[in-house]
């Protein structure tokens, strides 16, 4: 979740010319020139156009109070099973050997860690445990043998129970992932503790319980892992608590917010660590209707505590397919994937949003339903607004679809199939106002499109697969 640094592409096109060209090539070169100068025009023109309608009718889709969500629609003591798994078909199988290279060419043997973004040695805890989601799914799905997965799990386990931690405590927000080092976001070479993330950290729980559960030989490397840290520092009355430094000052803050807050809490749970205010789903949460459709949000928001209220479709997909919707109910995704097929209805435009890393400045955005009192909005961390850079999201696509199987989420995840292959992985995302793909290649959006496709494959939530009480 924590927003990550990915450089600017690296391979700038070089145009050259070669002499001796024919005066009448030259005139038809022109002539061609000026024709797409104008069809460029004319489609930009028509897509800004259609951007100020999208606009307009995202403005106005907004009402609130929303329709709440009755209290007996809230509760479910048993895990959600999507329709249609337990198989995947020819196609799956395809799209998840090319989320897989993505961690082939971003792996780093001295460490054990994989990098964040493609070619870029940092690392987050929130993407290494995205890393530790690829590399379980690549063992179950058959892409590596036994042996390769024992490998590198070992590896990365030993890294994670050796790394130099924040003040002694807990994991740094980012770190080299060739050296170690602790770093701040998009910097690899000087050394800068700037804290530690409780929400990066509770998924990282997910996905040590169930490694420690599934496979018996990484028991005692996890729990190295977990002793290695103060993890009695990510909690306090109930709820978790992260740090920053400010101006050479550490803050201890409240972290989370509905839906990432209830998610990574529920990690913490599993280690037996008090949680209980932040697994609240009700007490911080009222409703907006985007579309007709009556979607929750945290009242806690930018504006009254300083913390932005980011409604996305990820904290709930990560529930849904790791949990069966334990940490959240399962009519809150519900409502949230409505309100995204609700929107295509009314705009035309395919939508599946969540935060994810850019091509381009500012190389890190929210792509939110409702955030911080405003409908549809594409922000930083900052609360700078762009609007223009949002972006379907590839793994948002293929998430829904696999936990809903509906004919929406179907078209998602054939836009994802078509237009947003790499030789080195899924991209993330296809920007909406600009017709072309988001171009970033992150172990976060890979590791989650396989993570999907195990949850298909197996058939039940990734907790209960792995045997987690």
């Amino acid at each position: 979740m924590s927003s990550d640094f990915q450089p600017p592409p690296k391979g700038l096109s070089i145009l050259t010319s070669v002499g001796g060209v024919v005066t009448a090539v030259i005139a038809i070169a022109g002539l061609n020139f000026w024709s797409g100068r104008i069809s460029q025009k004319t489609q930009t023109s028509e897509v800004e156009t259609q951007a100020q309608k999208v606009a307009k009718l995202d403005a106005n889709s907004a009402v609130s109070p929303g329709t709440p969500i009755a209290t007996s629609e809230l509760t479910s003591k048993t895990p959600y099973i999507a329709p249609g798994v337990g198989k995947l078909d020819a196609a799956d199988m395809a799209a998840a050997h090319l989320a897989w290279s993505y961690f082939q060419q971003n792996w780093n043997e001295k460490t054990g860690l994989v990098n964040s973004a493609d070619g870029f040695a940092s690392v987050t805890i929130w993407d290494q445990a995205a890393a530790i989601a690829a590399l379980v799914s690549a063992k179950e799905l058959n892409m590596i043998t036994s042996a390769e997965f024992e490998a590198k799990m070992t590896k990365m386990l030993q890294t994670l129970a050796s790394l130099p931690l924040y003040k002694g405590e807990l994991p740094n927000k980012v770190y080299n992932a060739q050296t170690l080092i602790p770093v701040n976001y998009g910097q690899l070479d000087k050394r800068e503790e700037i804290g530690w993330s409780a929400i990066d950290l509770g998924r990282m729980a997910i996905w040590l319980k169930i490694v420690e559960a599934k496979y018996p030989k990484m028991r005692s490397p996890v729990q190295a892992v977990w002793q290695h840290w103060k993890v009695k520092r990510l909690t306090k009355n109930g709820q978790m608590y992260g740090t920053a430094v400010v101006q050479g000052k550490e803050q201890y803050n409240q972290e989370g917010r509905l839906g990432y807050e209830n998610y990574a809490a529920y990690g913490l749970k599993l280690w037996g660590l008090d949680v209980k205010q932040a697994l609240d789903y009700q007490s911080n949460t009222a409703f907006v209707n985007l579309y007709g459709q009556g979607i929750p949000y945290d009242r806690r928001d930018g504006n009254n505590s300083g913390g932005n209220n980011y409604v996305l479709s990820e904290p709930y997909i990560l529930d849904g397919i790791e949990t069966g919707f334990q940490a959240l109910p399962k009519a809150y995704a519900d409502r949230i994937l409505a309100a995204q097929a609700a929107r295509y209805q009314a705009t035309k435009e395919l939508t599946a949003l969540t935060e994810d890393n850019l091509d381009r400045p500012p190389y890190f955005v929210y792509n939110s339903l409702f955030v911080n009192g405003k409908p549809w909005a594409t922000i930083t961390d900052t609360q700078v607004q762009h609007n223009n850079l949002r972006f379907l999201s590839a793994k948002a696509a293929i998430g829904w679809h696999i936990l809903y199987q509906t004919d929406y989420t179907r078209s998602l995840t054939d836009t994802v199939f078509q237009q947003l292959k790499s030789d080195k992985g899924w991209y993330n995302g296809l920007y909406e106002s600009l017709r072309q793909p988001n171009k970033s290649l992150t172990a976060n959006n890979n590791g989650v499109i396989l993570e999907s496709f195990l949850y298909k494959q197996v058939g039940k939530p990734l907790i209960v697969w792995a045997g987690i009480n």
